[in-house]
């Protein structure tokens, strides 16, 4: 299927291209003020969590590139990313980072959205095993500041079969836009911050 949005599924090339940057604030949409970032189109704000670096936004950009190309192996459409937007990313180390993005998803249909997600998470299984890489995965949801979102878990295992990676990809569709957030840990401890910031977060309710 040609897939309308791929914003959930270009968080996981933060995996294949874990590099270290300093702080800047480079974002696509959005402002922040202090350690507060909120983005007006999705109606999100977050906690920017103390000590935590923000990625650059020419190395999502390129990270991005990383992504495209790895998809591109096994996908027969072109990936088209224009309306891609790199909101809020923070990082302890290069295992350790939140990611989040948006793109633009008007609905033709109902469970539109919901059948693209699945699409891509195939997609996202399809191009780890492709690029050689063993992982296990799992979807469920989760409720943060009243919004369900759907959740799929992805562990990353090294070639003695130990896990070097986990990977928490949240997504919704919001305000028009289909939002993810990824959280990549291998340290339970800033697993812990980073899921603090998450979970606390709150979104402004349409009405």
């Amino acid at each position: 299927m040609p897939y309308k949005s791929i914003a959930t599924i270009l968080l996981f090339s933060m995996f294949l291209s874990c590099n270290k940057s300093k702080p800047a604030k480079q974002t696509d949409e959005g402002l922040i003020k202090g350690n507060i970032y909120r983005s007006h189109e999705i109606g999100w704000t977050i906690e920017i969590p103390k000590g935590w670096e923000i990625v650059k936004k020419d190395q999502l950009d390129a990270n991005d590139e990383k992504g495209k190309q790895a998809m591109q192996e096994v996908m027969k459409d072109s990936i088209n990313y224009s309306g891609l937007k790199h909101l809020i990313s923070f990082q302890k180390n290069s295992f350790n980072i939140f990611q989040s993005s948006s793109e633009p998803f008007p609905l033709s249909y109902e469970g539109e959205w919901e059948d693209n997600n699945a699409a891509l998470k195939e997609l996202l299984y399809q191009t780890y095993i492709n690029q050689g890489i063993k992982i296990d995965t799992s979807s469920s949801s989760e409720v943060v500041d009243g919004l369900n979102f759907a959740l799929f878990k992805i562990t990353v295992y090294g070639n003695g079969g130990e896990v070097i990676l986990n990977q928490n990809m949240y997504s919704r569709h919001i305000n028009g836009f289909d939002f993810g957030v990824s959280i990549n840990y291998n340290d339970e401890e800033h697993k812990k911050e980073m899921m603090r910031v998450w979970k606390n977060s709150t979104f402004k309710k349409s009405h």
